[in-house]
């Protein structure tokens, strides 16, 4: 009876051993399971060249704001904006009363000067005479030169004067420095401007560019030199070529873009200033790729994404540079063709991480 009693006990520990081990071995398999984790995924596959294009207008390398250089009130303004101009050709007048009465008033300073200085000469040149005669003290003499020494210091003031108030008076007329073309109008005839107050800008038409505003984050994609493709809006026929000459050194703190000015390169007639126009840079698809936004693992201000190695089914982490973000997508750049690229929960992946292709995911 008692060898009964212990052969049923060890027998109950025995199945009770057996059974754990089965419980144990469910859970690492459980386990093992659970740590496949299956992905959506996509294939990256080469594309066409892609062309990133810019609105923009036609402007003037150079052009001038012309003012007058005197106050006064716009009597006269012959042209208008697009009209051609000459060096030297008047282009806006203001009235010149005022002008005409400070030229009198010099001219008749001038002669008072003068009259004096004649008088003081004749006074100092009679003096002189006595001198040399002993009829006269030497300070009666100096005192004599003197006023002739003044009167002719007065006469050079009337002189000067008299060139100041002529050249005034030719500073009513307003007239450009070199060929050009009207660009806008500031002011209109009535109106009384002050002297640096721009009236019309006058622009260089043989010398033309392409002004665009990029956004500040593609600002390492346009560096000076850079080729770039440009039509006119109206007519797409209508095509140039050109290089960026110049790029804002600073964003623009509203619309956060920079301003690029593209040297145009024997323009075609159709891009006349003001015209707007479309700006492209090509570039090869090498390298850029377009993801859904997705797949893009954001961390510590790195960008990457998760790569799968179809041989042994595991996960890696990549860093990429982002070109453009397109709505629900973005363009990538180290980024082979061929590439397996997870597509969804890449926030719950770890690098080196057992995978399965499940299905693929949508690319865009």
């Amino acid at each position: 009876m008692k060898l009964a009693m212990i052969f049923w006990r060890r027998l109950a520990m025995a199945s009770l051993l057996i059974t754990l081990a089965a419980c144990g071995k469910d859970d690492g398999q459980t386990e093992q399971a659970q740590a496949i984790r299956p992905v959506l995924y996509m294939v990256v596959t080469p594309k066409p060249a892609m062309q990133t294009s810019f609105a923009g207008t036609i402007e003037p390398r150079y052009s001038t704001d012309l003012a007058f250089r005197v106050l006064g009130r716009i009597i006269e303004r012959p042209v208008n904006v697009g009209d051609l101009v000459s060096k030297d050709q008047m282009v806006a007048m203001i009235d010149p009363a005022t002008l005409d009465l400070l030229v009198q008033s010099a001219r008749a300073d001038l002669a008072s000067a003068q009259a004096q200085f004649a008088n003081a000469s004749a006074s100092e040149e009679r003096l002189r005479i006595l001198l040399e005669g002993n009829n006269i003290s030497q300070a009666d003499y100096d005192a004599a030169k003197q006023s002739r020494d003044s009167a002719q210091a007065g006469l050079e003031k009337a002189k000067a004067g008299l060139r100041k108030a002529q050249d005034q008076r030719l500073y009513a007329v307003l007239s450009p420095d070199f060929d050009g073309v009207i660009s806008a109008i500031h002011a209109e005839v009535g109106q009384v401007v002050a002297a640096g107050q721009a009236v019309m800008t006058v622009a260089r038409p043989d010398i033309r560019e392409a002004v665009l505003d990029i956004p500040d984050r593609m600002t390492d994609y346009f560096v000076v030199d850079t080729p770039f493709r440009v039509q006119l809006q109206a007519d797409p026929g209508v095509t140039g070529q050109g290089r960026v000459r110049e790029v804002a050194p600073q964003a623009d703190a509203q619309t956060r873009t920079r301003r690029v000015r593209i040297a145009l390169d024997k323009p075609p007639q159709g891009f006349r200033l003001g015209a707007t126009i479309r700006a492209g840079l090509a570039r090869a698809e090498e390298n850029h790729v377009l993801l859904p936004i997705q797949a893009l693992f954001e961390k510590d201000g790195k960008t990457a994404i998760w790569l799968v190695d179809p041989k042994t089914q595991t996960v890696k982490l990549q860093d990429i540079k982002i070109v453009e973000r397109r709505g629900d997508g973005f363009i990538a750049s180290n980024v082979e063709a061929g590439s397996y690229i997870v597509t969804a929960g890449v926030n719950a992946l770890k690098d080196g991480q057992k995978v399965r292709l499940d299905k693929k995911g949508s690319g865009l």
